[in-house]
């Protein structure tokens, strides 16, 4: 692991909530009417948002149950994790994402219920917690492995294999409770049932890894990888200043690092010649790359309603923007490295809560994941909890890409109670093993 840089340590108070620095354009679904996205800080003082409709995208219909067990012992020199998944023997595999459970030790109820019901409901393979997997809450180091274990447990209760990537706010609290991205790595490494390793070594970021996912005939096309589920960390902030200037302006979170890119491309390529064909894969980090705002509008400069249509048909779009998305200051230049591998199916991320659209970005989805968590931001007012949710995933190695499509579950759906009063819990307890 390589650190970044020290001063985004120091910025967690600055940044609790997501500010939003570029310009602001439209909101909703696709078919809703159309207005200025409010930025995070004002997200949190809202009263009220627009309804749009509860829109997803993709095959509906869930596997029925594979649980799968994760290995340990590992620490792949180059962030390639074989083993530990399958597709089941009909050839199909589902995976879930939740984002943001974002809570302390005493997590909302509501989150554990929507959590438990989706894994009950879809019966998935794989399970990923895609950043902010606790806020900056804890005041002790038990207070911090209780946030995450209260939000790992439906997983390991119902035996399926799950991972974390890490977001903006999972070490808020590192400077309290002495737990920093590698021991939370350290400790989640105890759960039978995580398949999370140290990553990739000597490149920016924790856990940087891709899964593959072995075909059920063991062979897969020319080799046994059929898919690739690839974790990224995406960061936390950016520095005050770079050369003497600072960030006044501009977005101020954080971007994927060239040697994080270059991982990929490597990666990507091993995994062809192991195989002898391309394995196609989708890939999970926390923050939203700049072409997800792009393909919105299909424009780079103009954001007007006309260019937010335009992009409804270019871009398949479907789903609701509630608020501006919140990406680094820089281009990380992800999206290009995917488009010349011609790997990946799909990007998704979490981070902007209330945002829920997906669309076909130049043959790559790029999507959001709702946030899950009950204990954090939502739309504000009664509506606060309207877009509590995960993101399914559908493969099928049947399918001619593999990748056979995705859709959204919501809290609403199973009837979990909206109220926006807060819901404390008591701290899960640990499992055997674990502490």
């Amino acid at each position: 692991m390589t650190a970044r840089d020290s001063s985004r340590d120091s910025l967690h108070d600055a940044h609790g909530s997501h500010g939003s620095h570029g310009p602001q354009g439209p909101q909703g679904t696709a078919d809703s009417s159309l207005g200025s996205a409010p930025s995070r800080r004002s997200l949190l003082r809202a009263s009220t948002m627009t309804a749009t409709g509860l829109a997803a995208a993709g095959m509906m219909g869930a596997a029925s149950a594979a649980p799968t067990k994760g290995g340990h012992g590992r620490n792949p020199k180059e962030g390639i994790v074989r083993g530990d998944l399958r597709f089941r023997d009909d050839g199909t595999f589902t995976v879930v994402q939740f984002n943001d459970t974002q809570d302390g030790y005493r997590t909302d109820v509501r989150t554990i219920a929507l959590q438990e019901a989706v894994l009950d409901d879809v019966q998935p393979d794989f399970v990923v917690i895609n950043g902010d997997v606790i806020d900056g809450s804890p005041t002790t180091e038990l207070e911090a492995k209780q946030a995450i274990n209260n939000v790992v447990r439906p997983m390991e209760d119902r035996g399926i294999a799950w991972a974390i990537t890490f977001g903006n706010h999972d070490e808020d609290s590192t400077a309290t409770t002495g737990l920093d991205e590698q021991g939370y790595l350290d400790f989640v490494a105890r759960y039978p049932h995580n398949v999370n390793t140290p990553g990739a070594k000597d490149i920016t970021g924790s856990g940087n890894q891709v899964l593959t996912v072995s075909s059920a005939a063991g062979t897969g096309k020319g080799g046994s990888d059929a898919f690739a589920l690839w974790l990224l960390d995406s960061g936390r902030y950016a520095p005050e200043e770079i050369a003497g200037q600072d960030f006044e302006g501009y977005p101020d979170w954080d971007w994927l690092r060239p040697d994080q890119i270059q991982w990929y491309l490597r990666s990507s390529e091993e995994l062809e010649r192991t195989n002898s064909a391309v394995v196609p894969g989708l890939v999970f980090q926390h923050i939203a790359l700049w072409e997800h705002r792009f393909m919105w509008f299909a424009s780079v400069d103009s954001r007007t309603e006309a260019d937010h249509a335009r992009a409804v048909e270019k871009h398949s779009l479907v789903g609701e923007r509630n608020e501006d998305e919140c990406p680094g200051p820089f281009n990380s230049g992800m999206f290009a490295a995917m488009q010349q591998r011609g790997d990946v199916k799909g990007l998704f991320v979490g981070h902007d809560h209330i945002n829920t659209y997906v669309g076909n970005y130049y043959g790559i989805q790029l999507g959001y994941g709702p946030g899950t968590g009950f204990g954090t931001y939502g739309a504000g007012g009664a509506e606060d909890h309207r877009l509590r949710g995960a993101r399914v995933f559908h493969l099928d190695e049947n399918a001619e890409e593999v990748y056979a499509g995705t859709e959204l579950r919501f809290a609403a759906d199973y009837g979990i109670d909206l109220d926006p009063t807060a819901q404390p819990g008591e701290p899960s307890a640990f499992p055997d093993g674990v502490r």
